[in-house]
Formats: structure tokens, C-alpha cells, sequence
């Protein structure tokens, strides 16, 4: 750990922290020329400015802050990381240039998700929130002549409209719009392909109940997962609706069902779409993986790109607000995104507006690319083996789930079988889902096992044929949820 000078900021971990220190006070900006308040969304409340802009400058903060100004900002930012509350604080005392690179908020949210505790109260930053401050904004430090594109680019990003995004969208890219499909639609002619449906949600219990307001009065005191916090809602509601976060933290909880204690079926709170009752897992009972979720929101908080989980296709349900969504095929890889041999490992841009800014354009000219927003009552479905990304155009509340449909019953089958390191959500007990899966799919659907068995061993005496038994090598390696895997994508009749 870095040491730095020690100043007592409280007399125990609940005390009250002032908004700033004294020794900030010298720090401030009373000179002519300085930065004024924010009002233009592209100035950063420090005044801090993209690395460039040093060129041209005759004065550099980065001088004035010893060793730590030799090292590049990724580095110094890396470093920080091992910091305590305490040391961070301590450090930022220092100087203009520390002040700014310690007052960076990502450093404040990992501390503040790895120590959390049902004392915590959201501030509107991070760091608020953990110095306990009255507001969050940090301190008017002058940081004009502080240049850097890992301070400033998270705050770009944060700022990004996302209109120019997601208005005026090519025709030939636009996703169907669909009234509704009937099963066998579905499986004639829309298995593949994404689509929106307009009318399902509107007959459901949930899309003329559920708001923000009724939500809090009867599951204030509920507690969700989101992302790597488990809080109750009211405590998500706060920072939901009082965030600037590049990438706010997303709502995504898999036991919303049992937690609010819902009906699922025709006169319950919500019901599966016509199109998508056909679901095989359903065959592994309360054995099956993780299937259904809760979404919920602010505006600019979504997924960047992935696949779902386990070769399964998805439906995506928005009660509240609406989303925008951008899609490929399996045999595309989005602009951006770069995938690991064996599909194990997905690197992209780490927001949502840093993939928008660097790659939209270029993947909005890709061939197979498909964009549309879904509204609110409407649902999304999104085939089995697609890349997507989303982001939520407003506060949003949605219901997804994953199912496997008959036509895709050999890729999810196969996942099981070959890419069992990536498998996901099912029970730790649960050792072998492809020999689990099998045997419950031999007994209620004896003919559909008996297809892809056979079908399984053509191809296996083809490969003997044509390759090297040596050479042959099923690779493996660790599954996060969302990334899928690029096993072919023909199907078993």
C-alpha cells in the first residue's frame, strides 16, 4: 500500500464526514480564466480536459504530481485500486492532479460494493456515499490543466446522447414488428429470426399494475439482485433515479417470481407469449438453469454484447419505459468484440456509450446487423445463437426468459455436451446436465432423443472418416452469463 500523510476524516466508520476539508480550500479556483460551473454537458466538474489538449498547453498538472505524474493514467488509475478509503483520501490531499485521479468515482464504487453493509444510503456518487457526504459532487478543484483521456472519456461517455443512436434507422436493418404469432407461425417461419410482438404484454396483469410507485409501496423492503449488490428495492430506487454512473448498475434478479410471490400462467401476473410456449427445459422441472429474470433500470443502463446462455433463445417483455436493441447473427461478430477461440471469453468495450461512440457506425453498415426499440407492452425475441446489445432509452422495467424451442433442441444439446465449462445456472449438485437432460428427454420424447442420437453418430463416423482421431479436441474453459458459444447451428429434425 502507498503511503501518504495521515488526516483523520472521522472518529469511527459511521462518524459524519464533512463535504470537503479545509485543506481543499487552497485548492479552489479563485483565479481569472478559471473554469465556470458546469453547464455545457461536455465539461467535466473538474475542468478536466482529453490528453490531447496538452499539446497546446503550456502548463501540466501532471508535473506537479511527482512520480505518480510519470506514469501512464491506466496505470496510476490501476494502482489506486489497492487504496483504502483512508489512503485515498489522504492521497487526493496532496495535489491538484491527485485530488482529481482519487476522486475518480469507479475507484469509489469498488470499494463501496466490496465493503457493503445495510447501512449504506446512496448519495447520487459513489464516493458520496461512502465519505457519507451532503453532496456529490466533488470539491471546485481547478483541473484545467489536468489532461487525461481515463478521467475524461468516463465522463464523455456518461453524457452521451443517445438519440443519434437510435433514431433514423436504415430500413433494411429495421427488426420485424409482428401483431402476434400462434406456435406454429413461430415455428414455420420466425424460430431464427428476431422479432417484435405489439400486442401480448397489454392483456397482462403486471403491465397494468406495475410502476415505480406501487412497486415501492408493496416491495420497498424486498430484496433484489443487481449486478454484484443485493439491496432492497427502495435503496435501488434511490440510486436508479439519482445516478450519472457510465454503466449503472442493473437490476437483474432470477427469484423475482418467488420474492414477490407471483402467479405465472393466463390469470396470473404475467403469462408466456403464444409464440413461445413450446420450451424442452421445462422437461428438467425445478432441475432446470436459471431461465426467468426481473430487469429494471435507469435510462442508459442495458447489456453490452453477448448471447444467452446454453445455446437458448430468449423473449424480452417491456412493462415500463423502452429499449433500444441491436442485433447479429451467430456467424457475425459485432464490430468492437472479439471473441476467444472456443467462444469462452468475450472482449468489448466495457459501456454501453464507448461501443456507441467507436463502433456504431460501422456496425450499422454491416451486413446482418438488425436494430429496433421496443416499447413499452411489447416484447422482443431474441433466436438462439444471437449476438445482442441493449440499453434502456428511459427508466425500464422488463421481464425476460429463456426457453429451447424444437428447432433449436441439437445447438442447446450440443452446448450441454461440448461446452460443459460454459454451461450456467444450473445447481451445483446438478453434475452432468447432458446426461441429466437426456434421460428426461428419452422419457417424454423418445422419438426426438432417438433423432438426435442418431444423427449424432452419422457425424461422429464422418469425422473418423475425414479426420485424425489424434487431432480431435473439445475445448472448454470458464462461462460468465451472457456469452455464448459458436456451436454449429445445424438442427436435428
Amino acid at each position: 500500500m502507498i503511503s501518504t500523510t495521515t488526516l483523520q476524516t472521522g472518529t469511527g466508520p459511521e462518524a459524519p464526514i464533512p463535504a470537503e476539508q479545509d485543506w481543499l480550500e487552497h485548492l479552489s479556483t479563485p483565479n481569472e480564466g478559471a473554469t465556470s460551473s458546469n453547464t455545457e454537458t461536455e465539461q467535466h466538474p473538474l475542468g478536466i480536459r482529453p490528453a490531447g489538449n496538452a499539446l497546446t498547453s503550456q502548463q501540466n498538472a501532471q508535473d506537479g504530481m511527482g512520480f505518480f505524474g510519470q506514469l501512464p493514467d491506466a496505470l496510476l488509475l490501476l494502482l489506486l485500486e489497492y487504496l483504502d478509503q483512508s489512503a485515498l483520501t489522504n492521497l487526493g490531499s496532496t495535489c491538484r492532479g491527485l485530488y482529481a485521479f482519487s476522486a475518480f468515482d469507479q475507484l469509489w464504487r469498488d470499494i463501496a460494493i466490496n465493503n457493503m453493509s445495510e447501512h449504506f444510503s446512496w448519495r447520487g456518487s459513489w464516493r458520496a456515499s461512502v465519505m457519507r457526504l451532503p453532496t456529490p459532487g466533488p470539491a471546485k478543484v481547478d483541473c484545467r490543466y489536468l489532461f487525461s483521456d481515463a478521467l475524461h472519456r468516463p465522463f464523455l461517455c456518461s453524457q452521451v446522447s443517445l438519440s443519434p443512436y437510435v433514431s433514423v434507422i436504415p430500413k433494411h436493418n429495421e427488426i420485424p414488428r409482428l401483431k402476434d404469432l400462434s406456435p406454429a407461425e413461430f415455428n414455420d417461419a420466425w424460430v431464427d429470426r428476431p422479432f417484435i410482438l405489439t400486442e401480448p404484454v397489454k392483456s397482462w396483469q403486471v403491465y397494468n399494475e406495475w410502476n415505480q410507485e406501487k412497486l415501492l409501496a408493496k416491495h420497498g423492503d424486498t430484496v433484489f439482485r443487481a449486478e454484484a449488490v443485493d439491496w432492497p428495492f427502495q435503496k435501488y430506487m434511490a440510486y436508479m433515479n439519482n445516478t450519472c454512473d457510465e454503466s449503472p448498475l442493473y437490476l437483474f434478479d432470477r427469484a423475482f417470481v418467488e420474492k414477490m410471490n407471483l402467479d405465472v400462467g393466463a390469470q396470473g401476473a404475467y403469462a408466456l407469449p403464444q409464440a413461445f410456449q413450446e420450451d424442452l427445459f421445462t422437461l428438467l422441472g425445478d432441475q432446470r438453469p436459471d431461465h426467468r429474470w426481473l430487469i429494471i433500470g435507469p435510462e442508459r443502463s442495458g447489456s453490452t454484447f453477448h448471447k444467452d446462455p446454453n445455446a437458448t433463445s430468449a423473449w424480452n417483455a417491456v412493462i415500463r419505459g423502452s429499449k433500444y436493441w441491436i442485433m447479429f447473427p451467430n456467424s457475425v461478430l459485432p464490430p468492437g468484440v472479439y471473441m476467444s477461440e472456443d467462444g469462452s471469453e468475450v472482449t468489448s468495450p466495457l459501456s454501453i456509450p464507448e461501443w456507441l461512440l467507436s463502433f456504431h457506425a460501422e456496425a450499422r453498415s454491416t451486413p446482418g446487423c438488425l436494430e429496433g426499440i421496443c416499447q413499452e407492452g411489447e416484447v422482443l425475441h431474441v433466436p438462439s445463437g444471437w449476438w445482442h446489445l441493449v440499453v434502456n432509452l428511459d427508466p425500464a422495467i422488463a421481464i425476460t426468459q429463456n426457453f429451447v424451442p424444437r428447432a433449436h433442441l441439437g445447438a442447446a444439446v450440443r452446448f450441454l455436451k461440448h461446452k460443459a465449462n460454459q454451461v450456467s445456472g444450473f445447481r451445483d449438485t446438478i453434475t452432468d446436465p447432458y446426461a441429466l437432460f437426456m434421460d428426461r428427454l428419452r422419457q417424454a420424447h423418445p422419438d426426438m432423443a432417438a433423432a438426435f442420437e442418431e444423427s449424432a453418430s452419422k457425424k461422429r463416423k464422418w469425422e473418423e472418416v475425414v479426420h485424425d482421431p489424434a487431432e480431435e479436441n473439445v475445448k472448454g474453459g470458464g462461462f460468465s452469463f451472457g456469452f455464448g458459444s459458436d456451436i454449429e447451428e445445424e438442427e436435428e429434425s
